[in-house]
């Protein structure tokens, strides 16, 4: 008896809970609409940046080692210092070469005379043919050992074989250098500077047309972002594409030049290059915060009246880190849903909240 008085009571709380329910069914209970704000689809001339890391390149550069042994005797320059084509680096003692120069010179001028002298004699019969050609051989050995002692006494001297910056200097005065072993400096040209970066193999048609594009001071197609993160002032120009393509990584070797007056480009440098990617058709652009992401699919939330549909999309380049262009799924004058989106569903009832805004560009 207490347990059917006990199940009457159930019942009649169930049916009370019910009706302060608006007399609805279980199973017909619908959550409140979400507050939501809106988009509107528009279409638009989509222009973006694709980059490339990069490495600022010398156009010119040399390792400078001796060509003569010896001590030290002068460097004629400041470490870091832009030097010009011809002008003196360092000094090598040049006693001994002087000395051989002299010796040399002197063994010449001898070995001439002694060659005209039986010159002379030979034309009256006075010395043996062999003599004679004894004494030519003499001048020609001195005039080969002038040449040689000449040209030590020349590399003594150490110019710059091209204008540029050049280094640190790896060796001091009265420092013992090698012939073709002492490493003294690095020179490099540093204006203009090249910028190589990689280039995937299916971009070589569209880079061999870039490369043909005759391209005036001011165009923009190709910029490059330095590590501070501020755009170089300069643009520059594309000069080459590298003979082959690298077989293990699929990529070529694709070649700018910047003018680099202010010195802000240094060897060895890391940026990334810009390329202008100027899209002449329409396409359809919406914020990147409007796209959810499941399985590896794209979808947006696009409004239908008081309800959403949640549709698949294509998406594209991104532009300017919050928009995204999309290739297929969406028309122009469709509504998406921007925020809010956390709550929804396929059909998932709305409140519209407000209008999102076209960022300004």
């Amino acid at each position: 008896m207490k347990n059917k008085i006990y199940l009457l009571g159930i019942s009649i709380l169930i049916t009370a809970f019910l009706s302060s329910c608006g007399g609805k069914k279980a199973g017909t209970f619908q959550f409140p609409p979400t507050a939501v704000t809106a988009y509107t689809v528009e279409t638009e001339n989509a222009s973006y940046y694709i980059n490339y890391p990069a490495t600022v390149i010398a156009l010119n550069q040399i390792e400078i080692r001796p060509e003569v042994s010896g001590y030290l005797t002068d460097i004629s320059f400041q470490d870091g210092q832009h030097v010009t084509k011809g002008m003196k680096l360092y000094t090598i003692d040049q006693q001994q070469y002087q000395a051989a120069y002299d010796i040399a010179k002197a063994n010449l001028a001898k070995a001439r005379q002694d060659y005209n002298r039986y010159n002379e004699l030979s034309k009256n019969n006075a010395i043996a043919a062999q003599t004679l050609e004894h004494s030519f051989e003499d001048l020609k050995a001195a005039e080969s050992n002038l040449n040689a002692v000449e040209t030590n006494l020349r590399n003594s001297v150490i110019y710059a074989p091209f204008s540029g910056t050049i280094g640190i200097s790896q060796v001091k005065l009265g420092s013992a250098v090698t012939a073709g072993q002492t490493l003294m400096n690095t020179l490099s040209s540093d204006n203009p500077m090249a910028v190589d970066f990689q280039v995937d193999e299916k971009e070589i048609d569209r880079f061999t047309e870039l490369l043909h594009k005759r391209t005036g001071p001011k165009d923009s197609t190709f910029t490059i972002i330095l590590p501070d993160q501020t755009i170089y002032p300069y643009p520059g120009h594309l000069i080459l594409l590298d003979r082959a393509v690298d077989p293990q990584t699929g990529t070529i070797t694709a070649r700018l030049v910047f003018q680099n007056t202010k010195n802000l480009l240094r060897p060895g440098l890391t940026c990334n290059v810009r390329l202008l990617n100027n899209n002449t058709s329409k396409s359809i652009v919406i914020p990147y915060k409007a796209v959810v992401v499941q399985m590896g699919e794209y979808f947006v939330f696009v409004i239908n009246g008081e309800k959403v549909e949640q549709k698949r999309i294509d998406i594209g380049r991104t532009i300017n880190n919050d928009m995204v262009i999309v290739k297929a799924g969406l028309k122009p004058g469709e509504q998406i849903v921007t925020q809010g989106m956390q709550k929804l569903r396929d059909n998932s009832p709305i409140m519209l909240s407000s209008e999102g805004k076209r960022p300004s560009k």
